[in-house]
């Protein structure tokens, strides 16, 4: 069943399981998020549900979304987001009404699921950092070291041509990471191995769309 929840990346521990393996995990925050909005296709062309997380003060609220907010009866919240599934697929999240509240059990210890964050910005970098290229000969008779090559491609207007350029803060999404703990009392979601982004980035966790079987 399909399902999906908004957390914010605490930082990286690591823990041991049964057997007495060493396992790195990230630490997710999710505290409970709230439905603020279910989209069917009569009045909005397809299904999704529209959750809210993260408190926020009320004064840094527009006049557009206080009213979208009190008309869920739900307290404003930082981050708005959609969860849109296939048609045809069971989806836990649409069966809930307006206002409930999603809690991070609504996953269990072992589950696989997607994970999307921004990964950390970089900065304006050349090519030989922000894809790899190699340099060109380091000695002194060479006027050519660290140059981005050859420009003909561009001249017909090519798409696809590597150039130096803003690194990083890109929307990355990873597939099939393991749940290793849910710890509900502290609203904590513990995942295997690393999440893109900063220390308090938002994180989007969803059930797994191609599960390795």
């Amino acid at each position: 069943m399909a399902k999906g929840i908004l957390g914010k990346k605490v930082g990286m521990t690591q823990i041991f399981d049964g057997n007495g393996n060493l396992i790195p995990v990230t630490v997710l925050l999710c505290t409970p998020n709230v439905v603020i909005q279910q989209k069917n296709v009569e009045t909005d062309g397809y299904v999704a549900t529209q959750l809210g997380f993260d408190e926020i003060r009320p004064i840094l609220v527009n006049k557009p979304l206080e009213g979208h907010f009190k008309k869920a009866g739900a307290e404003p919240k930082r981050f708005l987001k959609e969860f849109r599934f296939k048609e045809g697929l069971e989806n836990e999240l649409q069966s809930l009404e307006v206002g409930t509240e999603v809690n991070c059990d609504i996953f269990n210890d072992g589950e696989i699921v997607d994970v999307t964050a921004t990964s950390k910005g970089k900065g304006f970098a050349g090519v030989i950092k922000r894809y790899n290229h190699s340099r060109g000969p380091m000695a002194h008779g060479s006027g050519y070291h660290r140059g981005i090559g050859s420009m003909g491609p561009i001249k017909g207007n090519m798409k696809g041509k590597k150039m130096p350029g803003q690194m990083g803060h890109e929307t990355v999404t990873l597939n099939n990471v393991v749940i290793v703990k849910v710890d509900k009392e502290k609203n904590v979601i513990l995942v295997k191995g690393n999440v893109p982004g900063p220390k308090k980035g938002l994180v989007e966790l969803v059930s797994a769309v191609k599960p390795k079987k």
